[in-house]
């Protein structure tokens, strides 16, 4: 006799921390370059909890803390277009030079970093990397200006990739390719508001 299935909890919880905490770390919009003096506080666990995404994504008082990855290679930028496929409606049909995504309550059995778990994983679900690389975390994206941006807060890595080896994985990610800053640029109005204020840190 075969057991009876237990049904599945679908609930997607993420890592969110207080917006209140953040605003005492010192706010800001945009971008800054002082990614110390916010990461050791705003991942620290005394302050971080995991709560239902559906929740969150609609409660200013909690930011999501969001890996935001850009492939580099001699100069070029890995961009793309998020399709109709794309999870959240509000992004569809925008381009982007960034992958990443939520730091899940799945990511917590990683032996040493839940985040670079976290990162690890967004990466592989969304696209081959199939070069090697140099990774460094160069500052964080806030934008309160924006329904999506009120949410979240984005950390941002650049890989230093030796070759332009990046493929979609997701049938959600089209239109994808390397192409310089300063040609990008020209096209800012079609990138999502986190791409366009990247590709302004990236044209300093």
């Amino acid at each position: 006799m075969t057991s009876p299935v237990q049904p599945v909890d679908s609930v997607e919880h993420v890592l969110v921390t207080p917006t209140l905490l953040f605003h005492q770390v010192g706010v800001f919009q945009g971008f800054t370059a002082d990614a110390a003096r916010y990461l050791d506080v705003l991942l620290d666990p005394s302050y971080t909890s995991y709560r239902p995404r559906s929740e969150v994504e609609v409660d200013p008082s909690y930011k999501q803390l969001i890996p935001y990855c850009i492939f580099r290679c001699e100069g070029k930028i890995f961009h793309y277009r998020r399709g109709k496929l794309q999870g959240d409606g509000r992004l569809r049909s925008k381009r982007s030079v960034g992958i990443g995504g939520h730091i899940s309550s799945d990511d917590q059995h990683a032996v040493e970093s839940v985040y670079r778990e976290a990162m690890r994983r967004e990466i592989a679900e969304e696209v081959f990397l199939e070069s090697a690389f140099r990774e460094e975390c160069v500052g964080l994206i806030n934008d309160d200006l924006t329904e999506v941006g009120r949410v979240h807060l984005g950390i941002v890595h650049i890989f230093d990739l030796e070759a332009p080896k990046v493929r979609p994985r997701e049938e959600s990610i089209i239109e994808s390719g390397f192409a310089e800053p300063a040609e990008l640029i020209r096209s800012r109005d079609e990138f999502e508001t986190w791409s366009q204020i990247c590709l302004d840190y990236l044209m300093k």
